[in-house]
């Protein structure tokens, strides 16, 4: 079992110090979630009963790529993901260039957590079809692994048509896609093409044991072996070694945490929400856990 850092609703000028300490910690990755902006949404979001979303104006969606690359440069070992990257809502070329540069920068520490999305106002204003992201995003991966080889690249199909043409830099190792999304569509496509599936949610285990056999159900429909694939979940579960071994035996390669929020309300009021009070959680949730896995 591995174990990622969820480091959502973070406050931008805290990340290169959360990322410090989950190198030192034993943390594998580090996730971070995208957004272009905040408006008064006309789309509903899925996750929410009201289908209003879990955060307002104030609450900061740095950009990814821009983030991991500061945070790689002060660390070793960690990778780093989006939980997701809403990639259909940008061009091609604008997410190939911004991944593999970031990769390289990185030294291949990069996985490339990446989604449909559900936010059709950012799509209205980067220009991009709301309505073909999946089709668009189906044919975007392979064309991107390809453009990540290396060399000369020529791609004629329904949404990209490009004649020969490379980019540079390029990863010396293949970017890993994590695909994000628990509806049919979304494990199908990571069963299909996919290095792994991300939750993009919290999941009761039952919830999960749900999304295995989906998983496991389509891989083999798609000719895929039943661990072809890596499978990260935040599971609502107070976490221990015992249940992360019992998760681990279902099929869950890594879980994801932000141990703060496992802290007891007092401990919350005191603290606050300080990068400093954030590190010793890690720190605690290392010395119980991790090391204990």
């Amino acid at each position: 079992m591995r174990f990622w850092l969820g480091a959502s609703f973070t406050e931008t000028d805290q990340f290169v110090e959360l990322a410090k300490a989950s190198d030192r910690c034993g943390f594998d990755t580090l996730t971070l979630s995208d957004h272009i902006f905040f408006a008064d949404y006309q789309s509903r979001y899925p996750y929410s009963p009201t289908g209003a979303p879990p955060y307002d104006a104030g609450t900061h969606w740095p950009d990814v790529w821009v983030t991991i690359g500061a945070m790689a440069a002060v660390t070793e070992r960690l990778r780093f993901a989006p939980n997701v990257y809403i990639a259909p809502a940008r061009d091609l070329f604008t997410v190939a260039k911004q991944v593999s540069t970031a990769a390289v920068l990185s030294h291949d520490r990069v996985s490339f957590g990446v989604g449909v999305g559900w936010c059709k106002d950012e799509f209205l204003q980067t220009g991009q079809d709301f309505h073909t992201r999946g089709r668009r995003l189906d044919e975007m991966i392979p064309v991107l692994r390809e453009l990540w080889k290396g060399g000369t690249v020529e791609h004629h199909g329904e949404f990209f048509d490009f004649g020969p043409l490379s980019i540079a830099p390029t990863p010396a190792r293949p970017v890993p896609f994590y695909i994000g999304g628990d509806s049919e569509a979304a494990l199908r496509r990571a069963a299909r093409i996919g290095d792994g599936w991300i939750g993009n949610r919290v999941y009761s285990e039952e919830q999960l044991d749900a999304v295995i056999a989906d998983l496991r159900r389509y891989l083999k429909e798609y000719g895929r072996a039943e661990d072809a694939i890596e499978i990260v979940a935040a599971v609502a579960l107070v976490p221990d070694p015992a249940i992360c071994r019992r998760l681990e035996d279902k099929g869950l390669t890594a879980t994801m945490a932000a141990p703060w929020w496992l802290a007891t309300f007092e401990e919350t009021a005191k603290h606050g929400n300080s990068v400093e009070f954030k590190i010793a959680t890690m720190e605690r949730f290392a010395e119980e856990i991790i090391s204990r896995v």
